[in-house]
């Protein structure tokens, strides 16, 4: 039995600008960090040929070609896992919707999960870029790249995607100035999930009338990370400000009244900044808020279920390995 650990993410700065339409053209960066909360995968070996796969529904097929969760269709034929197992996959929050990168940190735990139980463990670029082969290339998802590489690294990641690769750089803080952060960042559900790939189809298909508009968010990701470097976490929070303000001219349903309303709430009870942490239509609102405005902006935001985190200094990784010996 083989189990993963893989981390969610939040996503600062640069999101939209991990399209692979738009780093072909000219250089993506995006700021993104991975936090506490999880999707679990473990995959054990069966009694007979048969496959199962439990999720919220279970599967019990025999080939590999019939398994209907796209994802673990993907990676079993990309691993050459081909008969005799049990594959579950479990997470921390609602699996879909949440526009905390669940679906890449799935496809990354099961690719790390699968390759481990056959004996031949990957690096996290390995994972990272078999995550997007499958989600990118096999299923035709409109999505970019960063959620793959960020859910294999982990911890706080300035990443630049162009023509001739992708780089994952750490941004390094120390552990007083990370606690720092992480007591002005906080996370409210909208009550809501949604359906991701309608707003990143328009999203994807405007990139070349947005160029204007996503230059200046690659810009705001370097700003975002010098600003963490030299310690300047207030700054921060007030360029997440200016970066929602852009971000909700990428497509026509990344934001609604209800969103704004709970976004403005949150703003005039002292919040500097924050947005919506994935495509946009709902999951969750990321705000920045000093510590002595948190009381007020959890008043303000009563009616929202919070969700404590933590960031995340581990990507992918496997927390249990028992193979029965001969």
């Amino acid at each position: 039995m083989i189990i993963t650990q893989t981390p969610l993410r939040i996503s600062f700065f640069g999101g939209g600008t991990d399209f692979e339409d738009y780093y072909r053209q000219e250089e993506g960066c995006v700021l993104s960090s991975a936090i506490d909360k999880y999707i679990f995968v473990i995959i054990k070996e069966r009694f007979d040929d048969q496959i199962r796969i439990g999720y919220t529904k279970t599967e019990l097929v025999d080939a590999v070609d019939e398994v209907q969760h796209d994802l673990v269709r993907e990676a079993m034929r990309l691993t050459g896992v081909q008969k005799g197992v049990e594959v579950s996959t479990m997470g921390d929050i609602p699996s879909a919707g949440s526009g905390l990168g669940s679906s890449s940190t799935v496809t990354v735990g099961l690719l790390n999960a699968m390759h481990t139980y056959l004996g031949s463990p990957k690096e996290h670029e390995a994972l990272a870029r078999e995550a997007c082969e499958i989600e990118i290339n096999r299923l035709g998802r409109p999505i970019g790249r960063q959620d793959q590489y960020i859910a294999a690294y982990g911890g706080l990641r300035f990443i630049r995607f162009a023509a001739d690769g992708i780089s994952v750089e750490h941004v390094s803080l120390s552990d007083s100035q990370r606690r720092l952060l992480n007591q002005c960042l906080l996370l409210f559900y909208t009550n809501r999930t949604r359906e991701a790939s309608s707003i990143l189809t328009e999203q994807k298909q405007r990139i070349n009338g947005n160029l204007d508009v996503l230059r200046t968010m690659k810009v705001m990701a370097e700003q975002g990370r010098d600003h963490l470097l030299r310690g300047a976490f207030d700054d921060f929070g007030a360029l997440l400000h200016e970066a929602w303000r852009l971000k909700k001219q990428l497509a026509a349903r990344i934001t609604d009244p209800q969103i704004d309303g709970m976004y403005d709430a949150a703003m005039r009870a002292g919040a500097l900044g924050g947005k919506i942490t994935g495509a946009g239509g709902g999951g969750f609102l990321l705000l920045y808020c000093p510590r002595d405005r948190q009381p007020a902006l959890r008043e303000a935001l009563k009616a929202y279920r919070e969700l404590p985190f933590h960031l995340e200094r581990d990507g992918t990784k496997v927390i249990f390995n028992y193979r029965r010996s001969a």
